[in-house]
């Protein structure tokens, strides 16, 4: 009763299990061939329970092997591999009927041994599917297959414990239970969550285990019988010597059997990992470098998307070893003691990158140390370099202003002494309020040399850039017009538009022989224009090392442009644009 009462939770569990899968894939009949194995499994606990035992087995056993064998015909898309097929289905629910209803040993005989064949012929029909399914059909096949390992070692299971005990009990009892479950689940997870968990990987370690366990036990009787013999069925010293023998042989064989299962089974993983471990071997001898772990990865996974991520402080997101970014978008995290060091991201899959970034979480570890200092390497390199540009820069600046500020200023007082000296004995001329005016001019040009010295703007542009040009404008011996429009700028603008009014203006005054100077500064919505133009001689030329040279330096530093118009004979014009932002 208990027995029976076990095997019908079972069978109600299957059937739910059709419930589900049905429900979630309607238009499959996987689903409802689970179900039809969950009822019969129900109906044969129920036939039992009111029948002799040797008559629930013809009642309901036969349809349950129909059941399986149809599931593995119509697994996993719910069509038989081809119509050629269906003769198979039709000819196992045939058997089965004569079973049922007919008494006949001459039909039923010969029915029992085509049934047999027909199952094994079902399975077979799986074979025929893998050869030509695609990756996600493979994957649900490889999930049934796992429950295929469990039907194959159960008769082995049995066999082991009857000639260690003598009689088939809890072992192939529970076992027979786990396969029973097995089926259905496998099943199940194929057909709704197939890449749940990485199935090539737990396929190869069922298979290694399988193995071992049924060499264990076959080592250990085997063993146990032929000292028995001579201790006796019940020695101790027997069982000791039995359970030393397999632990000693066994536990090397395990390892030795897993690589070559993975071999066979689950290449990728074990290709990279020989990979991982050729490269750690090289990197010993000094023959390759850690930085080469995504190469290495992608010629054995063979997968050119392949991309080794490393979490190096100071990045904004993963990295490669040559400081490329790498998208986190579907990657596989690599933990170094819990801790997440860098990712694996690539076509390979998440199972097998999984399995392969344990392997390589220390290669990668050491990869993102020296991609850590390296980056650092690269930071202080990057540091001496605008250290020396800025010192570089400064000086230009320094250079820029005493030639555009303080040496025109200079120039300016010098013509304004050459006109006094001039008019000293005609007396045309208030030389007393020159030289006042000069002395002026000399104060203001120390001045501004302190400010230069001490990096600060000229002291000039405190009363706003209008009152700055016109304070260098006075001392010209030519009339020079003034239109400036905003008189509050940022001083980098207002810096920049003083140098370069000075200059042009300076420039004409000296060397154009212009007898007027029109100045022009207007704010616009993102951009502030300065316009000088003369009447001069004209054919000016920019010249390396030049005042306008210096300019044109000047006036790019901020993000502007100057430009130079100077026909020959026609005068010239100097247009500079500087950008503002408001």
């Amino acid at each position: 009763m208990g027995w029976a009462a076990g095997l019908a939770v079972i069978g109600t569990a299957i059937a739910v299990l059709g419930l589900v899968v049905w429900r979630k894939v309607p238009r499959n009949v996987v689903g409802l061939l689970l179900v039809w194995v969950g009822a019969v499994v129900v109906f044969v606990a129920a036939r039992d329970v009111f029948l002799p035992s040797n008559q629930f087995f013809e009642e309901g056993a036969w349809w349950l092997v129909v059941a399986v064998a149809l599931l593995l015909l119509f697994f996993p898309d719910g069509r038989l591999p081809s119509p050629r097929w269906r003769a198979v289905a039709v000819l196992l629910v045939v058997c089965c009927l004569v079973q049922q209803t007919v008494s006949v040993p001459l039909l039923r005989e010969p029915a029992f041994g085509l049934m047999l064949v027909l199952v094994l012929v079902a399975a077979f029909s799986l074979v025929v599917r893998f050869r030509r399914a695609g990756g996600r059909e493979r994957a649900q096949l490889k999930w049934l297959a796992l429950a295929g390992l469990a039907v194959a070692v159960y008769p082995i299971v049995c066999l082991v414990e009857i000639l260690i005990t003598g009689e088939s009990g809890v072992v192939a009892t529970g076992f027979g239970i786990a396969t029973l479950i097995g089926l259905p689940a496998s099943v199940a997870v194929a057909m709704l969550r197939h890449d749940l968990y990485d199935v090539d990987r737990i396929v190869a370690d069922s298979v290694t285990y399988a193995i071992v366990v049924v060499a264990l036990l076959g080592t250990y009787a085997g063993i146990a019988l032929t000292l028995g013999l001579f201790l006796g069925k019940e020695s101790a010293p027997a069982a000791a010597i039995a359970t030393a023998v397999c632990a000693l042989v066994l536990s090397p064989l395990r390892t030795r059997l897993q690589r070559l299962v993975d071999r066979r089974l689950y290449p990728p993983r074990r290709a990279a990992l020989a990979a991982i471990e050729d490269l750690q071997r090289r990197i010993h001898t000094e023959q390759a470098q850690p930085e080469e772990l995504e190469l290495s990865l992608r010629t054995a996974l063979r997968d050119p998307t392949l991309r080794v991520g490393l979490l190096v402080p100071g990045a904004s997101g993963f990295v490669d070893a040559a400081g490329v970014p790498v998208g986190a978008d579907g990657g596989v995290p690599v933990l170094l003691g819990g801790v997440q060091i860098g990712l694996l991201a690539g076509a390979s899959g998440p199972a097998v990158l999984k399995a392969v970034a344990t392997g390589a979480a220390s290669l990668v570890e050491v990869s993102r140390l020296r991609a850590e200092v390296a980056s650092a390497l690269r930071d202080v390199a990057a540091s001496r370099s605008r250290l020396v540009q800025a010192g570089d820069r400064e000086r230009r600046r320094l250079e820029r202003d005493l030639h555009d500020g303080a040496q025109q200023r200079l120039v300016s007082l010098g013509m304004a002494l050459r006109l006094a000296q001039r008019h000293l004995d005609d007396g045309s001329v208030d030389v007393n309020g020159l030289l006042d005016q000069a002395v002026a001019e000399l104060s203001t040009a120390i001045a501004e040399l302190r400010q230069i010295a001490h990096g600060l703007r000229p002291t000039s542009l405190d009363d706003g850039l209008h009152a700055a040009l016109a304070a260098i404008t006075r001392s010209l011996p030519i009339p020079v017009r003034l239109d400036i429009g905003p008189d509050e700028l940022p001083d980098e603008l207002a810096i920049t538009a003083y140098f370069v009014a000075a200059e042009a203006v300076t420039n004409a005054a000296k060397y154009a022989h212009a007898s007027s100077i029109a100045v022009r500064v207007e704010q616009a919505a993102e951009d502030v224009r300065i316009r000088v133009e003369d009447d001069g001689c004209g054919g000016a030329t920019p010249r390396p090392g030049s005042g306008l040279s210096g300019l044109a330096d000047r006036v790019a530093a901020i993000g502007g442009s100057l430009s130079m118009h100077s026909p020959a004979g026609r005068g010239t014009t100097i247009e500079v644009v500087l950008p503002c932002g408001s």
